[in-house]
Order: structure tokens, then sequence, then C-alpha cells
């Protein structure tokens, strides 16, 4: 009887499960690998590629472990090593043998062949694939059946077995090459990054001990205070700044600042009205606050006059 049992066994080893037993990706695999060491990547191409890959490895390894499961419950006088060592070594190689799929993954995106270099490129690669996948889980069955079981693995005729494990892995081949191909245009297709807007301009004044750092758009105007100048703020803030008023204009002036009277500069975005007072002499009016225009500086009322036809100009376009 034991001579019998151990008769049993081996004629279990020597032949492998029946076909109906051996599940798509049991003996095969499938998706993707990475190929980072090729020469033509960029960084972000890396990425994507090792995405790619480690979704293939958590897909095959979940796939082993299905097929394990299966095979034990369906033929359970198998034990459980024999589809462990079966799966595990095919799910070993195939993600190594990622690498062709996602090599030419790679080439399809960079070079962008002709049909007619890529359909012989593809069947070359998925044979080679298929070679090394079916040569690989082979050789590493019949060394852990012979180490852990003691006993011989045959893989069969090659002429039945072959097509059919090769058949299940141009599907694992051609959904690999899918999923880097995709991952690859994905990579190529990285949103563009916008502009940052430029930060509106400031104006540091030095109010005593104190540096203020406003908006130039939060000053309404600026007006001599003997030594001293009043910078009239948008807030309602009057700091003064220990400097002459031809000085701090010349600082405001490419920001659209005028002077408007011997002891004013104004903002002339921030007006809000001009008001005639007599004798070629004008109010402008800034929200709240209203500043002299004086008949002795023509530039400025040209000034105001010119942005208020532009800001009309504008307001009628829109409407």
């Amino acid at each position: 009887m034991k001579n019998d049992a151990k008769d049993l066994r081996r004629g279990v080893a020597d032949r492998q499960a029946p076909r109906d037993q051996r599940t798509l990706g049991g003996t095969t695999g499938k998706l993707s690998g990475t190929i980072g060491a090729l020469f033509g990547m960029t960084g972000e191409d890396r990425l994507w590629m090792g995405r790619a890959w480690l979704l293939g490895v958590a897909l095959v390894w979940a796939i082993a472990l299905v097929n394990v499961l299966t095979i034990q419950h369906d033929a359970p006088r198998l034990g459980l090593v024999r589809p462990a060592i079966w799966e595990t070594s095919s799910t070993l190689v195939t993600i190594f043998v990622f690498l062709i799929p996602g090599a030419m993954a790679l080439w399809m995106v960079k070079r962008r062949p002709r049909w007619w270099r890529a359909a012989p490129a593809h069947l070359i690669a998925v044979l080679l694939y298929s070679a090394l996948h079916v040569a690989s889980f082979v050789a590493i069955r019949k060394l852990c059946h012979s180490a852990l079981l003691h006993e011989r693995y045959v893989f069969g005729p090659l002429s039945t077995e072959f097509p059919y494990e090769f058949r299940k892995d141009m599907m694992s081949y051609a959904l690999a090459m899918i999923i880097f191909w995709l991952a690859l245009q994905r990579s190529a297709h990285k949103p563009r990054e916008l502009p940052l807007p430029a930060a509106p301009p400031t104006f540091d004044i030095q109010d005593g001990a104190r540096r203020l750092r406003v908006p130039v758009a939060e000053i309404l105007a600026v007006r001599s205070a003997g030594n001293y100048v009043e910078f009239v703020l948008a807030d309602g803030r009057r700091p003064l700044m220990r400097a002459s008023l031809t000085a701090v204009l010349g600082d405001l002036a490419p920001h659209g600042f005028v002077r408007c009277h011997k002891s004013w500069g104004i903002n002339t975005t921030r007006m809000t009205a001009l008001r005639s007072e007599g004798s070629g002499d004008y109010a402008v009016e800034l929200g709240a606050v209203t500043a002299p225009l004086s008949r002795r500086f023509p530039e400025a009322l040209a000034a105001l006059r010119k942005d208020g036809a532009s800001a009309t100009s504008s307001t009628a376009g829109a409407i």
C-alpha cells in the first residue's frame, strides 16, 4: 500500500493538471512592467511606466492567488504546494517579461512606426515573450518539484502545450502593451502649467520707524506736507514719509500718477469724477477724496481726459 501511494503521488506530479484547471493567468500572466533605463524616457515617462508596472504586479499576484484556490478546490488531491509552485513560478516570470511589451509600447509612442514595421516587430516580440515565459516557469517548476516534493515535473509535449500557452501569452502581451501605451499617453499629455499671475505692484512707505508696504492701486493721492509727503490711502489711512513730492511722484509715475498741483499728485486710475471750478481749474474726485487740479498743469488734465475716454470706449465696446 505504501508503494502504491508513492507511485500515485509521482503519477500525479508527472501529469500536469488538466487544461480546464489551468485558468488564464495561472501559467501565464497579465499586464505591465518597467523599462526606466531605456534611452529616450523622460522623468514623467518613468513615473507613469512605473505606475503601470506596479498595477500589473498587483493584478498578476491577485490572479495567482485566485488560481491556486481554484485548483485546490477543483482537484484537492493535488494539495496546496503544487498549485502554489505553478502559479508563483508563472507570476514571477511574468513580472520580468513585462519588460518586452513595455519596451514595445515605448517604441510605438516615441518612434510612431508605420504598421508594416510595427506588425512584424510585435510578432517577434510576442514570440520572445511567450518563449521566455514558458521556458523560465518550466525550469523553476522542475527545480521546486525536485527540491520540495522530491518528484519530477513534466510540462508535456511542446507540440500541444506551447500553442496552448502561446494563445494566453498573446492576450497578456496585448493587454500589457495597451496599458503601457495608455500610461505613456497620459505622460505625454500632462496638463500645461499656467503661469502664475503677476503680483500687484507695491510701494514702501517709511512712516517713522515703520515701513508700510501698500499696493500702488490703494494710493489715491499724495500731497506735500512740509518736509514730508502724505499718502492718501483708500482705507482712510494717511501715513507720512520724509521725502520730496517730486521724488515720490518720480517713483509712482510709471503707475499712472501725475502732478496736478504744486502740492498734489493723483492716481489717474482712481478718478471717479472731474469737476470744473472755473478759471481753468478743476477738482478731481477720487472716491471720498477731492484733490485740486490747477490750470498750470495741463498735462494732468490731458491724462485724466485720456483715461476717461479710454474707459468710456471700453465700456461702450462691452455694451
